[in-house]
Formats: C-alpha cells, structure tokens, sequence
C-alpha cells in the first residue's frame, strides 16, 4: 500500500515587450491586498457556477469586468457581486468573448455605485522571481460552504515568447482555487498583470501547485480589435529573433501535461542549453525522466537543480520520492526533513515521510506526520486513508475504519479506501459490510484484482462459495499471476467436492509463490496439497 507523491511541474509565462511611461512604487502586501478587493468581483450564475472577474472600465453608470471565457461561455442568468456586497444582474448580450481561441471575455452590468477600476500594468515587466498577487473568490466547499473573496502571494515562474494554447502564458505559484477562474493577477505595484485562468494539474489531475493565466499584455493587444477601449495603448513591440530558454521550457512543460515525456525532455534540454543555470528546468527534466523510470537519471536532475537553488523544496521532495522507490528510505527521509526544514507547511511532505516511516517500522513516527499533515490540510483524504492503514497494522480496526471514513466524506471516489475499509470490517466480523465497502469499490474500479479476491474471501466465508470462486475468477482475469486467489480457489473447490480442481488450483499457487520466493505461503500450499491428496 504504498503511496508516493511527486510534484509536477514548474511552468513558465510569455511575454511581450511593452513600455509604459507611468511610475509606480511597489506597494505592501496589505496595500495591494486592499486595491485587489476593490477592483476584483464575484460572477455567479444559477446553475450555480463560479468564477471571478475584474472591473477594468467605467462609463456612465455601465462597468466593464474583465474575465476568462471559460467562466461565462455557458448561456445562464449570470450575478456579479461587487465588492460592497451588492449583486447585478449581468446582461448575457453584453459577453464578448476577445478572440476565438483566446481564454478572454469582457462583460458588463450597471450601477450608479461608485466602484474602483483597475490599473492597467505591463506583464512583460513581471519576469521570473517576480512578485505576483492573485485574488478571486473560490467556489464553496464543503469546509467553507460560501463564496469568500481569497487573496494569494506567490511568485512569477519566468516569461517566455510564445503562450501556450488559449493564450495562457504566465505561470505562478500562488495558491489558487476553483473559482478564482477569471480574477486579478497583480504585481507588487498592485497594477494588473494578467488574469487568472487555470491550475496546473499533472497527468493524473493532481494540481502541481502552479498556476496559469493570461498577461494584460495579449488582453491590450487584442482589445482595439474586439472595441474594448481602456485607455491604455499598445507601445511598439519588441519582437524575439532567437528562441529564448524560456520559450523551450514553456512548451517541454504543455507536452510533459499531455504524457509527451521524451518531447519535454527535448525542449528541456534545448532550454538548458541556452541557459545552464535554469534550476526549474533541471527540476522539471527529472519530473519527466521520472515518468519513465529513470530514477537515477531523475535524482542526477535534482542534483543539479538543489546545485542552482539549494532552499528548492520541491526538488528535495522529489528526489526524496526518487530514492524512497529505489528502495533508500533513511535518504528519502533525509530529503523530506530538508523539505520541510524550507517550508514547514509542506503537507505532502509530511505524508510521503510518513510512509517511508511506516515502511521502515515506526508506525508511532508515520502516525505523527500524517497528524501533522492533516493540522496544516484538514481535508487531505490520502492522509487520513495512510494513517488508517498504519492505525489497521497496529490492530486498531476501528480508529482505521474512521479515518477511512473521513477519506471518503472528502474523496467518496477513493476506491482504496472503500477496499481497505472493507478489509477492516471483515477482521472485525462484519462481512456484509465488508462486502458492500468492494462492491463500492469495483464500481469505482472494475480492474481490481485484489478486490475482488478479497470480496471472494467474505463471501466463502460467508458460505457463498459458488460466488467466492466467480470473484477469484475475476481476479485471475485481470492478474493471471496472484498466487493467493489460485490457491483459496483452489480451497474453496476442494471442499466443494473437486479436490483435483482445487489440487490443480494449489499447485499453481505453489508453483507461482515459489517463483516470487514466498517460501512461507508455499509450504502451507503444499500442505493443503497433501491433505487433499489422502
């Protein structure tokens, strides 16, 4: 049961050169924090939907609110919800959407309120290390059952030449929600650099922690052409003649999103090549030789990355992952307390050092990190699944069944859970339960061997062995090579009067469990064996 967890990801922005003569100076967190609120709305249709918008623009009593298209490309009675608390009605007729294949739409309402407009900043000034705000309001959730305004700091990734696909370009490691979708990214000017799309999210829908939006720059670009006039022109553009590292890196990332892992090794090595130094770029090559099983080659990727930026936290966490599935725990957990020294809230962090402690024997130490990942993510359903794995090994089925519980009131998709929930309840007696917990399960997951062995073993011993033998059958479809469910279909036959289907059956379990070096689970074949055989 061994769950590891690798980051995906760092992704980078695009930029277009772009000179404004107005000055700024950098303002605090919580002077920016205030200018975000002001200028940042609530877009809520019936349905509901949620999504977040920007007021750009006044004329009259009519505001113009810039947005994804995403958030409102669905025909609906649409709200916007200005910072006063107020709602307006959205007239649908005004949703323009800037530019086919670009993530934009500008919309409107009116009201004789007086609301703040957003400062129009220049994205291209916003390079990597920069800083940036996002501020949005995430859809409710099951903690927070409203829609609050959220306001996130974090970093500018880098800036390249060429968006990816919608027009997405600037990437950043805020904190984000769904919801937000739509909202303001500022700078430490509190000027409007971009607006929030979408999260980052690896090929198994994981968010990687990074976020993606579209720059200012391609809403003014494009804007003349769309009538959405702000007042704030478009200077003369620099235009790129040579590659940048930056537009490599930009595109290994879009092809490691869609599993291309062998193409983003190309372009990360082409990104390297002009720029030695880019650690994110070593990072995101280990990420990739990762996926394809080249642990060393991965760790060797690291190195280098922790070489450039020694505080890389992510870096410490994936080689820790790394070394954990070649087997070197002690290093793993080396790697994991680096992590943490550098962010201390670094929940998966705790989790995958966790596990490797659990691994390693000291199931009090694992318990106590997954207690400590679930203080700083009250609603991590893996590491409540993890510490009722280790809770069940220490013979507490009933502290296990709980937190596979609250699991499932978090992820009611985990199929694990309703599995190993269902081993639970089985060791305590209650088979029926156990039986329904892998019913749950396999209809999350038809292809789970080890379901359906385990929900053979509650119905033989329920005396349904007819139906025992029709799970064991299933599992051996899907894995022809588990050894345990030949062998107590191999039991279950030879009781039911075919002791040369049930010999058959063990012998095969035998010769399997001999083949694996599960010399313990081989002789007590053997020994079933030539009890059947008297």
């Amino acid at each position: 049961m061994k769950f590891y967890y690798r980051l995906a990801p760092v992704l980078i922005g695009v930029s277009i050169a772009l000179v404004q003569t107005q000055v700024a100076v950098a303002l605090s967190p919580a002077e920016v924090n205030k200018t975000a609120k002001e200028i940042t709305v609530l877009i809520q249709s019936k349905k509901p939907r949620y999504g977040s918008g920007v007021i750009i623009k006044k004329e009259g009593n009519t505001y113009t609110v810039l947005t994804s298209y995403h958030v409102v490309e669905v025909a609906d009675k649409y709200e916007i919800v200005t910072p006063d608390g107020q709602r307006h009605s959205l007239n649908y007729s005004s949703v323009k959407p800037l530019q086919t294949g670009v993530d934009l739409a500008v919309v409107q309402f009116t009201s004789s309120q007086n609301y703040t407009v957003a400062n129009i900043g220049n994205s291209d000034a916003s390079t990597e290390g920069t800083t940036a705000y996002i501020a949005g309001f995430p859809a409710p959730t099951f903690a927070i059952n409203q829609s609050t305004y959220t306001f996130s700091e974090g970093k500018i990734t880098a800036n390249a030449s060429k968006p990816l696909r919608e027009g997405y370009a600037l990437v950043y490691s805020n904190n984000t929600s769904d919801g937000m979708s739509g909202g303001a990214v500022l700078n430490e000017k509190g000027e409007l650099i971009g607006i929030h799309g979408r999260a980052d999210k690896d090929t198994k829908e994981i968010k990687t922690g990074f976020n993606l939006g579209i720059p200012i720059n391609t809403f003014l670009i494009i804007s003349a052409k769309a009538g959405v006039d702000v007042g704030v022109s478009v200077p003369n553009t620099q235009v790129a003649t040579q590659p940048k590292a930056d537009d490599f890196f930009i595109q290994a990332g879009d092809k490691y999103t869609k599993g291309d892992f062998k193409g983003a090794i190309a372009d990360y090595n082409q990104a390297l090549r002009i720029n030695p130094n880019l650690a994110d770029a070593y990072y995101n090559r280990g990420l990739a030789r990762d996926e394809l099983g080249d642990k060393q080659a991965a760790i060797a990727d690291y190195n280098q990355a922790l070489r450039i930026n020694p505080n890389y936290a992510n870096a410490y966490y994936n080689r820790g992952v790394a070394r954990a599935n070649l087997g070197d725990k002690q290093a793993a957990i080396a790697d994991y307390n680096q992590a943490l020294r550098i962010n201390p809230n670094f929940a998966q962090a705790y989790v995958n050092r966790g596990l490797a402690r659990a691994e390693l024997g000291d199931k009090q130490a694992a318990i106590a990190d997954y207690n400590q990942a679930l203080r700083i993510n009250p609603n991590y359903a893996k590491a409540y699944y993890n510490r009722g794995i280790v809770r069940a090994e220490l013979g507490d089925k009933q502290a296990a069944i709980a937190d596979y519980n609250q699991a499932l009131r978090i992820n009611p998709n985990l199929a694990e859970a309703y599995n190993n929930r269902g081993l639970a309840r089985a060791e305590l007696g209650d088979k029926q339960a156990a039986i329904a917990d892998y019913n749950q399960a396999l209809r999350i997951n038809p292809n789970d061997a080890e379901v359906y062995y385990n929900r053979g073993n509650a119905r033989a011993n329920l005396g349904d062995k007819q139906a025992a033998i029709a799970d064991y059958n299933q599992a051996l479809r899907i894995n022809p090579n588990l050894a345990k469910a030949y062998g107590n279909r191999g039991n279950v036959r030879a009781n039911l009067g075919d002791k040369q289907g049930g010999i058959a059956d063990l012998q095969k379990a035998a010769d399997l469990f001999g083949q694996q070096g599960n010399t313990a689970d081989y002789q007590k074949v053997l020994e079933f064996i030539r009890k059947y055989q008297q």
